[in-house]
């Protein structure tokens, strides 16, 4: 049995947004091809999680250059310490991860980019060596969904994409290198055809799903 971390990035209700439509096609299919599993699922924008803020820089700088114990530092910091640490564990327990977010101007929506820095976190996740940064999440595998109005997965704009680049090269940091692509693209730009487009999308992630 695999445990699957199902992750959204959008405020929008599912009627009105193209992502959450995907997905949930995606995850649908998903379960009925692997019953066993287990699935969690968290949309960024409606769930609490610890972001990296002052009280944990202040700790994080104390015990790194000051060489203070965990105890010596202050309540605050050591409760949002171990808040951030057991966000990271639980993050870290996945086996598989689906990532489905919208390009917002040309890069990843603000609560995606807390999330990446409250579990991209050196001695937790990764770790510096002589050749650069050594993951500890091997072995594992994600998909991100990336759903955008125009067209950025290629031709004349692929080099404005500032999205899932970013996040296939965090996820590589952290150890996970299989790491799948499903652009759901151009229904702004082609409105004639935004219906089809958003089919294929749904047909789409339904057979990435079954093999996932």
């Amino acid at each position: 049995m695999a445990q699957i971390l199902y992750i959204t990035v959008n405020p929008k209700p599912i009627e009105r947004s193209v992502g959450h439509r995907v997905g949930q096609a995606f995850l649908k299919a998903y379960c009925e091809t692997h019953a066993n599993d287990e699935i969690q699922e968290i949309n960024l924008y409606e769930a609490e999680f610890p972001i990296v803020d002052r009280d944990i820089l202040s700790g994080w700088e104390k015990i790194r250059r000051g060489g203070l114990p965990f105890s010596a530092l202050s309540q605050v910091e050591q409760q949002k310490i171990n808040a951030l640490n057991q966000f990271i564990d639980r993050i870290a327990s996945a086996d598989k991860y689906v990532i489905v977010s919208p390009m917002w101007n040309w890069s990843i929506p603000p609560r995606l980019k807390a999330f990446i820095d409250s579990i991209v976190v050196a001695g937790k996740t990764f770790h510096y060596a002589e050749n650069g940064p050594v993951g500890h999440l091997k072995g594992k595998k994600a998909i991100h969904i990336q759903v955008s109005g125009g067209i950025y997965s290629h031709g004349p704009l692929a080099e404005m994409d500032h999205s899932h680049p970013y996040l296939k090269q965090v996820l590589n940091i952290i150890g996970i290198q299989d790491v799948q692509v499903l652009y759901v693209e151009g229904h702004d730009f082609d409105r004639a055809r935004a219906d089809e487009i958003i089919r294929k999308g749904i047909s789409d992630a339904e057979k990435h799903a079954m093999t996932f």
